[in-house]
């Protein structure tokens, strides 16, 4: 049972995972409603067909095709569909977005549902308490706490919504609230690209500025990159003699090219005798590990100097990670959720990737901090809305 909506995304070019996103559902949820004609039961269908028909419709669809677009049909040829469109698409490609949620904001009907008085799993994160430490997350924070107090060259790795960006400002905070002497330099990475084609890139000129503005602001840079950088050694030195540390973190470092990687094994080699000036943290997605691959020879010599720690996925903590959240709102997990659900959030966020042939398929964990909230979200507005007292594996797989 294929619905005529299929071969009207593929004659306008319309992706699965841009209807998705514009439907506010997942890949795979989209994938049954046109390839079996199944509706999400969890959501209202009228309201699913409008969104849907909008998009087409400002994506050059006609009228008349939109107004047969969820009748069945017989299934089209596979040459007559993209194969950005097909079924197999959101088999191959379910690492990406496709099982995620967008981002999720607990009804005012679910917090008196659940009697809550605030969003637990809003990304609130107002002092070191409210951040979440796992045995795994703890050896991150300790290696960046360490790097930024002794010296040394780290990349911290991890997906979108790992929680990179929570340890970045862990750290910030923690060097203030325990008066390290150690001055943190972040370069400004707003529109930062990998090449000039895309957007601006981060150069070796653009991180001494940043480190002249953190360390000496009052000292005017020098015109002559020469001696601007003979500058940036000096005040870097005079700074550590005065008991200082200097720690320059680089968030988003996946965007940098690999003129400014190979670069900034200069920039930790700069020294006062025996002495380091300055430590690197880099913070990054999964592409900084294969820009830092040692099979790549333009940057084995930064590669032979930089730690590379990667962010893992909850999994086995994704019970300590729910029942941290919900404490620090007041509420018992179990009032939330029971255990079978929360195997089912497990099951929703795992999935399988086939990679090159289906019998290298090996299990793939989305269990990050950012999807598990979404989808917890989402469940408790569900939860709420059906009346189910707590969130269930049957409310988990319906949303």
């Amino acid at each position: 049972m294929v619905l005529q909506l299929k071969q009207v995304m593929a004659d306008h070019g319309v992706t699965q995972a841009d209807l998705a996103r514009e439907m506010g559902i997942a890949r795979p949820t989209l994938g049954a409603l046109i390839n079996h004609g199944q509706w999400p039961r969890s959501m209202d269908m009228g309201a699913l067909k409008g969104l849907c028909i909008g998009f087409l419709s400002d994506c050059g669809a006609s009228d008349q095709a939109l107004a047969h677009a969820f009748e069945e049909v017989t299934e089209p040829r596979v040459e007559d569909v993209a194969p950005s469109v097909s079924l197999d698409s959101s088999i191959n490609d379910e690492k990406d977005e496709a099982m995620l949620l967008r981002k999720q904001g607990l009804a005012p009907a679910a917090k008196k549902h659940f009697g809550l008085f605030r969003d637990p799993l809003a990304d609130e994160m107002n002092e070191a308490a409210d951040v979440f430490v796992s045995q795994d997350i703890r050896y991150v924070r300790e290696a960046m706490w360490q790097t930024a107090r002794l010296g040394g060259f780290i990349a911290v790795v991890g997906e979108s919504g790992s929680g990179k960006s929570t340890l970045r400002r862990d750290l910030i905070d923690r060097v203030r609230r325990e008066g390290q002497n150690v001055i943190v330099i972040e370069p400004y990475v707003l529109g930062m690209e990998d090449t000039d084609s895309k957007g601006k890139t981060l150069k070796a000129g653009h991180i001494a500025e940043a480190i002249l503005s953190a360390v000496a602001p009052l000292e005017a840079p020098k015109s002559s990159p020469e001696a601007r950088f003979r500058q940036v050694h000096r005040i870097l030195r005079d700074s550590r003699r005065s008991g200082n540390m200097h720690v320059l973190v680089i968030e988003e470092a996946h965007g940098l090219p690999i003129a400014t990687l190979k670069h900034l094994k200069r920039f930790f080699e700069l020294e006062d005798g025996f002495t380091k000036l300055l430590s690197i943290v880099l913070i990054g997605q999964s592409e900084l590990r294969t820009k830092l691959s040692e099979n790549d020879p333009h940057v084995r010599e930064v590669v032979q100097r930089c730690e590379v720690i990667e962010l893992v996925p909850l999994d086995g903590r994704l019970e300590d990670y729910l029942r941290f959240k919900f404490d620090r709102a007041g509420k018992p997990l179990a009032e939330v959720i029971d255990e079978k659900g929360i195997d089912a959030v497990r099951r929703r966020l795992t999935t399988k990737d086939n990679g090159a042939r289906r019998g290298d398929a090996v299990t793939v964990s989305l269990l990050y901090p950012l999807a598990v909230n979404n989808l917890m979200t989402a469940c408790m507005n569900h939860a709420a809305g059906i009346g189910a007292p707590r969130v269930s594996a049957d409310v988990v797989m319906a949303v």
